[in-house]
């Protein structure tokens, strides 16, 4: 028989997230979240998107055994915005036993219907910034810390449960750097800038860190994902929190900004956010701890050492700018750096299947779709 319990004290949390490391060891593709990261995630009392959001955690347990975890979660902001009454399903692992994840996946189903929700929705996070989507395609391949890892057996459950259908599928792609910016990336940038007044710029470290600008560029991206699936805008406290953990460490040149200089005053209406991989880094943590050595590889991995890849966290442009080029100017200011750096290939990190504007963007590069993943939903 498998057993539900509910997660209630410190040790059981910690019990909650080492089970990704146990069921994980050895695998060859998994990018392991550090350790503290998915404290501060999860502890209520840390984490700003508990403001409109609430929140149970499960193990299941078998002889005595975890075999499982799930967390469920309501994000109220995000019902209002969709008109919808979900609970969330995100932190999912379960050993291959079909009775496993069903009894996890019913876990959710009735914490949903205590809260008058009508139907589940996952995997998801607290909001986007959370990983998101169950791996269908490219187990083969090197996991990110931004996305999550999966065994193919788990999308093998959910065909088989009652009730779970596609809600929506994301694609991930695998791109070559072209030594050098293209000429036709080249003229195509210069043209944009010159027509609609635009620079192309690095930020600098204090005015993110005094200046305001990193409020700015969340704000920004609240504004380029509002109308995405299932998106939460951030709130001033998330966006604190996001600041702290992008940026303070971030290498300044691959986070580039765009500002529109007709007015008075330079308008932001584009950024870029790009960061060497971590995967190897944080697969050198042991079970995503930055003690003793952790912190150390994280540290080389920020400056660009120790990886050839670079993953494109996000790109965000101010719709009234969207069909303007604005993405080539992004590419014209990073690929410099990214030849500098030795970063040879990039991953997209996920986009919408259905985003042609975004697919669009990798015509200009050698690129390879080599990842799928899925949002279930099932009505109650």
């Amino acid at each position: 028989m498998v057993e539900i319990k509910k997660v209630e004290t410190r040790k059981e949390l910690e019990q909650f997230i080492d089970f990704h490391y146990d069921l994980y060891k050895g695998n060859a593709y998994d990018a392991p979240a550090l350790f503290m990261n998915e404290l501060q995630t999860l502890d209520c009392e840390k984490n700003p998107a508990f403001d409109f959001c609430e929140a149970e955690y499960y193990l299941a347990l078998k002889d005595g055994k975890v075999v499982g975890r799930v967390a469920a979660i309501i994000n109220h902001k995000a019902n209002r915005r969709w008109e919808k009454k979900s609970v969330r399903f995100g932190w999912l692992d379960f050993v291959d036993d079909r009775e496993v994840s069903a009894a996890l996946m019913k876990a959710v189903e009735d914490f949903g219907r205590r809260c008058g929700m009508t139907e589940m929705i996952g995997p998801l996070g607290f909001t986007d910034f959370d990983p998101e989507g169950m791996l269908t395609e490219g187990f083969d391949q090197m996991g990110t810390m931004s996305t999550i890892y999966n065994y193919p057996y788990y999308p093998a459950h959910f065909e088989q449960m009652e009730g779970f259908e596609k809600d929506n599928d994301y694609v991930e792609y695998f791109i070559t750097i072209p030594q050098g910016i293209p000429d036709r990336m080249k003229r195509l940038a210069e043209m944009v800038m010159q027509r609609y007044q635009l620079r192309v710029r690095s930020m600098t470290r204090s005015e993110i860190t005094s200046g305001g600008m990193g409020h700015r560029v969340f704000r920004l991206i609240n504004e380029t994902f509002k109308d995405l699936y299932g998106y939460s805008e951030l709130s001033d406290k998330q966006i604190d929190q996001y600041v702290a953990m992008y940026l303070p460490h971030a290498n300044m040149d691959l986070i580039p900004i765009i500002e529109d200089m007709s007015g008075d005053e330079p308008k932001l209406v584009g950024v870029g956010i790009t960061l060497p991989s971590l995967t190897n880094a944080v697969r050198k943590c042991r079970r995503g701890r930055l003690l003793p050595f952790g912190w150390w590889h994280l540290l080389k991995a920020l400056k660009g050492h120790g990886t050839n890849t670079v993953d494109l966290e996000m790109i965000g442009v101010a719709p009234e700018y969207r069909n303007k080029g604005l993405n080539v100017l992004i590419f014209y200011h990073l690929i410099p750096f990214y030849n500098r750096l030795g970063l040879t290939h990039a991953e997209s990190q996920v986009e919408m299947e259905g985003n042609a504007q975004v697919r669009n963007m990798w015509d200009n590069f050698e690129h390879t779709q080599h990842k799928r993943r899925r949002c279930y939903k099932k009505i109650f």
